[in-house]
């Protein structure tokens, strides 16, 4: 019989098994965070006239789009630390009951940006962003699918994170990577279409006239990320049906519980409002620049803003990582009322998530433009976008 992982969160070498625990959840939450990437890669081989205002376009619709990702991680961070905690106890009646209402929560956040998205992206684009010319009119587009369908991210961090909290971290490791590449095989299809293309895509094009799809260009990459994560929840879901057994709850239990859901959403709230305030900063640059130093026809500062906030997200998923190790170790080991063990595992994951953080700093200022130029090749749009990590990376570790 497979022995419980949590056995060795609470009883073995510590070092050793937090760096086999946290660094697959730090390696996937940057995969997470390469769902992004893989399209600013892609976007940046669409044709000269494409490419700025779909650039411009994703810096602005990133951050509006992580404004409901961090609202619903608050609940999974919450649901993670109430899990651990009652697995280290041995309450599994619980600890179903919790899974099963954060669920419930997560799905009813997913539908109200789901109407945001889908009837208010162009109020928001061009009223509240302040999003002018083909950058506002790429956006528009491209929010209304990434925000309407953002009840698909919220779930895969949300189940992934279930899994993590009770003591797997290689499984959703795994099933994040297919992930990435089904987003890839679909966003060079769907935004390539019959072509043009550049000629290591040409593939798509064949598959593209074979099923009759049109080029969509930056749609095609949105829509390419909602399939392919609507297509990796499938497995996650008979995951935790099968080995963990929390997503069948029994006919009385199936409705919202009050006393539950006020718990998880009292420790879901600080958690989401210390990174709403961050977005919230950063949508407040997108805007200024968007604004004041962006015309019609001049789009360079939002291109950059669209190049140096996905590199930015980086740093942040990547101690959102190491973080959910945190939290399942200390939860684990608070629950089974071994204080001291839980102490020591905040203070070395901090210690993991500084020396990561160090390592991407030091690859950033020391290969800023290289980097960069894989995601965009705007001569001034590439300068302005190294100048501001030159100043901001230094500052990820804090």
């Amino acid at each position: 019989m497979a022995q419980d992982p949590s056995a060795r969160i609470l009883h073995g070498p510590l070092v050793p098994e937090l760096l086999r625990f946290g660094a697959p959840l730090a390696l996937g939450m940057a995969l997470q965070n390469s769902f992004n990437l893989v399209d600013a890669y892609l976007i940046a081989q669409l044709t000269p006239g494409e490419v700025g205002p779909a650039i411009g376009a994703i810096g602005i619709c990133d951050q509006l789009a992580a404004v409901g990702t961090i609202l619903s991680y608050g609940i999974t961070v919450a649901t993670g630390t109430l899990l651990s905690n009652l697995k280290g106890a041995g309450d599994e009646a619980a600890l179903r009951r919790t899974a099963w209402q954060s669920l419930l929560l997560v799905v009813a956040l997913g539908a109200v940006f789901g109407v945001l998205g889908t009837f208010f992206a162009p109020l928001i684009v061009r009223d509240v962003v302040g999003a002018k010319g083909a950058v506002a009119a790429a956006a528009t587009g491209y929010l209304r699918v990434v925000v309407g369908g953002s009840f698909t991210i919220f779930l895969l961090l949300h189940l992934t994170n279930l899994q993590r909290a009770l003591g797997s971290a290689k499984t959703p490791v795994a099933l994040l990577v297919l992930g990435n590449v089904l987003n890839l095989v679909f966003a060079v299809i769907l935004m390539f279409g019959p072509g043009p293309a550049p000629p290591f895509f040409a593939w798509a094009t064949h598959v593209a006239s074979a099923l009759g799809l049109p080029r969509m260009g930056l749609l095609g990459a949105a829509w390419a990320t909602i399939l392919a994560r609507l297509l990796v929840l499938v497995p996650n879901v008979i995951v935790l049906a099968r080995r963990f057994r929390i997503v069948r709850p029994p006919p009385g239990e199936r409705g919202p519980d009050g006393p539950t859901l006020r718990r998880i959403l009292s420790l879901a709230w600080p958690m989401s409002a210390q990174l709403v305030v961050r977005i919230g900063g950063m949508l407040l640059v997108v805007s200024l620049v968007a604004r004041d130093f962006t015309t019609a026809a001049d789009q360079t500062a939002s291109t950059a803003m669209g190049l140096v906030f996905r590199v930015d997200t980086i740093a942040l998923f990547v101690a959102m990582g190491w973080g959910s190790a945190a939290q399942t170790f200390v939860g684990l080991n608070l629950g089974a009322g071994q204080i001291e063990r839980a102490t020591q595992s905040g203070w070395l994951t901090a210690a993991f998530d500084a020396a990561t953080n160090l390592a991407l700093v030091a690859l950033l200022l020391r290969y800023a433009y290289p980097i960069l130029r894989v995601f965009g090749d705007e001569p001034a749009a590439l300068v302005l976008a190294e100048q501001y990590l030159r100043v901001v990376a230094p500052a990820y570790l804090a």
